[in-house]
């Protein structure tokens, strides 16, 4: 296969570089930055720098287009938000290339945490009772609800900007923070006590193709993972062809879910459309079977594999109390590193220059880095350039499904 992975900033694009790579699949990355981690990697045949999906989508589009004609490129797998960009302007991409994403509509369904509500409940699955708040005065109201309480925006990501009064979290975002709108709502739920576990999935024609459950034993921030372990599937792998079945016979993409375990039983919280670091603990040769399609039943990791990001490891030891440095030192010794195999230890050099990229973003914007890092790339449910009429429509349709 000749394929591109796009925003190659994120380490779980570098994996998928360093995955196809290393099974002789000619492999380009693309990011908006020169310094983007997977853009560095020995794995790559070439690289390139483009617009920004969410500043200037014509000229991204443009661009992709360009990289898919000059190196023949057969698939393009995105990594992040521009996802949405690439499936709403797929009429505008070169005939021939394949798209590994499902179509906007099912993604935009997703997404928007309160219709992602709606969709797995009419697919029998579990989630807490949620409240839609649309302006500051409902969100008082609702978190007045419940004793204890999480909310966040209908578009977030990445543990970014979230109100609760429970947890090592609580406090650290307050309610004149929020601007809650009818375009951009929040929901409010009961603090469902229990780890959170995590989900990826590949999935062709309506088929989950592998599947990966995990934990994050170490956090950075208590908000994104830095260590890894895979754990049992069983209840959701069930889950997910579910929620798949909802969407559709032709669904065919990457998605990544959050559940929480109350004491056995999972809640799902919410649905990131594209690939997270669960993509990690799957082998090579696992994951490019599971993007054709080629296997019987689903690929799923097998309980107890594990990695960490190193680098992270060590940076989240200079800012937690000294009493969690044994735990930073055991996981440094003992868990393997998502660089170790691959002889590639060049790319992750290039991790100041996202970090700087971030603040750069962030700077003058009060954001916090987490969010800033990925502000050229994500899509908070706006209408965008060359969006179809259809598209449009079905935007305004997911929008009225919010519960």
């Amino acid at each position: 296969m000749r394929v591109l992975v796009t925003s190659s900033r994120n380490t779980f694009a570098l994996d998928i570089i360093r995955k196809l790579g290393s099974l002789g699949h000619t492999v380009v990355a693309s990011d908006t930055y020169g310094g983007a981690v997977g853009s560095h990697s020995k794995y790559l045949a070439a690289h390139a720098v483009t617009a920004s999906p969410r500043f200037d989508t014509d000229r991204f589009i443009d661009e992709i287009n360009r990289i898919v004609a000059e190196h023949e490129i057969e698939l393009i797998i995105p990594t992040f938000e521009e996802v949405f960009y690439l499936a709403a302007r797929i009429a505008d991409l070169p005939a021939g290339v394949r798209l590994f994403s499902g179509s906007f509509d099912s993604l935009a369904r997703l997404h928007d945490k309160a219709s992602f509500k709606r969709l797995v409940v009419e697919a029998g699955v579990p989630v807490p009772e949620t409240v839609v708040a649309t302006d500051e005065e409902s969100l008082k109201e609702a978190i007045e609800r419940f004793p204890r309480y999480f909310a966040r925006a209908a578009f977030s990501r990445g543990g970014v900007g979230l109100l609760t009064n429970t947890g090592p979290l609580a406090g650290n975002f307050a309610v004149e923070d929020c601007t809650p709108t009818p375009d951009q709502p929040w929901l409010v739920q009961p603090f469902v006590d229990g780890p959170m576990v995590c989900t990826y999935s590949t999935i062709v024609n309506g088929r989950v193709t592998s599947h990966c459950t995990y934990r994050a034993p170490e956090q950075w921030a208590h908000s994104t993972g830095i260590t890894f372990l895979a754990i049992d599937s069983t209840d959701t792998l069930a889950y997910t062809q579910r929620i798949v079945d909802a969407l559709g016979e032709d669904f065919t993409g990457q998605l990544s879910f959050d559940f929480v375990d109350n004491d056995g039983q999972l809640y799902a919280i919410e649905c990131n459309p594209r690939p997270t670091n669960g993509v990690i603990l799957l082998e090579a040769d696992d994951f490019a079977k599971a993007l054709t399609g080629d296997v019987s039943e689903p690929i799923v990791v097998e309980p107890g594999v594990e990695r960490q990001v190193s680098l992270a490891v060590l940076a989240d030891a200079f800012v937690e109390p000294l009493r969690h440095l044994p735990t930073s030192l055991h996981d440094l010794l003992h868990v393997k590193d998502v660089g170790a195999g691959w002889h590639d230890s060049l790319a992750m050099l290039w991790s100041p220059a996202t970090l700087v990229h971030g603040a750069k973003l962030g700077r003058g914007q009060h954001k916090e880095l987490l969010g800033a890092l990925g502000d050229d790339i994500v899509w908070n449910g706006e209408p965008f350039d060359g969006m179809t009429e259809a598209d449009a429509e079905a935007l305004e349709s997911v929008h009225a499904q919010r519960v």
